[in-house]
Order: structure tokens, then sequence, then C-alpha cells
């Protein structure tokens, strides 16, 4: 939820007049069957005789509802748009282009995983140009239990423990020899529309370039991307931390 203000937002060449009638259909929630006026008059920071000057255009065009007792709620038009983007989505035509600018970051294999019942799945992934890289096929099963990325996706479903519960509060996990001897990898998770887990984006490092400098490199860029893809997806990116230096503690 963005903070009150009564300016308009702002954007490059945009349409203040129409920035403000999104910011209102941003306002909902999946929890909100309606809003009154004086919430979104909060939620907005705009001032209610604003809101009902653009609420009414947007229920000529169906896109709000007004209701008998006041209240507001999202119109067909609404609905129509989530179904014709659901009906065009494809996940990787919005990760795999991520992928692509973390491995220009970093110079190394960039993944990203997803839970299947007891495993996790390379879903995506896009490898290192050095020769000495992390040999994983695309869709290829890894363990749940071994390895940053399935660390994080384990984490966030169904993870009990202390390591679990550190990588659902600090939102990456750094591992070093954990699925493979001599590989490390550094994960963050992803997520959807409510807050879904959509999956972990993971860096592999083979353990001879994985040194405190790398990993205090790579940490901030795997949880700044991470956040991003969440934004994009619908998440809340706000969740993520700012980029921190690596800790210490993790497993090695």
């Amino acid at each position: 939820m963005k903070s009150p203000t009564k300016t308009a937002p702002e954007s490059g060449g945009g349409v203040a007049a129409v920035e403000r009638a999104l910011a209102i259909l941003d306002a909902f929630t999946e929890q909100d069957h309606s809003l009154t006026l004086a919430q979104l008059a909060a939620r907005t920071g705009f001032y209610k005789s604003t809101i009902l000057r653009l609420a009414a255009s947007l229920e000529k065009k169906a896109y709000l509802i007004r209701l008998a007792d006041g209240g507001w709620r999202l119109g067909a038009a609404a609905s129509r748009l989530g179904a014709v983007y659901q009906s065009a989505f494809d996940l990787g035509d919005i990760v795999e282009p991520v992928l692509q600018q973390v491995v220009a970051e970093t110079g190394e294999t960039v993944a990203f995983h997803v839970r299947e019942g007891r495993v996790r799945i390379s879903l995506y992934r896009v490898e290192s140009p050095q020769r000495i890289r992390d040999h994983v096929r695309q869709g290829e099963h890894l363990p749940l239990e071994h390895g940053a990325g399935g660390k994080v996706l384990l984490a966030f479903t169904s993870g009990k423990g202390a390591e679990s519960e550190t990588i659902r509060r600090e939102k990456v996990f750094v591992s070093r020899g954990d699925r493979i001897a001599d590989l490390g990898g550094i994960s963050a998770p992803v997520f959807g529309v409510g807050q879904k887990l959509i999956g972990a984006l993971t860096v592999s490092v083979p353990l001879a370039r994985m040194d405190e400098a790398a990993v205090a490199r790579f940490r901030p860029a795997v949880l700044a991307h991470a956040a991003a893809l969440t934004r994009t997806l619908g998440g809340d990116a706000s969740i993520f931390p700012s980029a921190a230096p690596a800790r210490g503690r993790h497993k090695v």
C-alpha cells in the first residue's frame, strides 16, 4: 500500500488523470469485496472529490460499480482485463530476460527453480559464459533439501526449523558445497499475486570463484532481481530487505 499523498502519481510523459484513475483501481486488493470512499481516499491519498469524479468515469466503462451503501467494487471490465492477461501470460517471457541480465552482471549461471512435489525443477536457465560452471540441464529435477534454490523453496512452502526461519526473514540464502562439493549458490524467492510463491532465482557459482567479495556482489543483485520479478508478477516487493553484505554464518 502506498503512503498517502495529495499529489498525482508522477511518471515521465504520463497523463495525470489516467494515472489517478489507475491508482484508484490499484487500491483494491484480493481481500477487498468493496471499498468505501474514505478507504479509497486513505489508500490513494487523493481528495474525495477527485475520487468521485474519476470513479464516475470508471463506472461508465464498467471498471467500477457503485453499491447501494455508497461503497465501490471492481466491475466486469476489470475482470475481463484480468482474463485477457491470464490468457496471454507466459512466465518465461518475464523470467528469461531477467536471467540473462543477471548472467551479464555476475558472469555466473542463473536458474529459476520451481517446486514440484518433493523435488525442484530448473524451469528456466541461462548458462555462464565461463568454461567452469554448474552443469544442469534445463528441466532437470534437483533435491529440495540441498542447494540454495531448494532451501529457499522449502523454506517458503513446508520448511521448518531455524534455517528455514532465517531464510523467511532474510529472503535470501547462501550455500557452499551443500549439493555438490565444489559448487555454491545464492538464491532468493519470487512471489506473485497474493504473495504466492512462484519460484526461486538462483545464481550458481563454483567455489573457486565464490570468495567473500563475490558473495558481497552477487547477494544484493539476486535480492534486487527477485524483488523486481516479484513486483512484475504482482507480488509485494517491499518485503525484500535492502541490499546488505553477506553474513558469515550460512551453511558451508
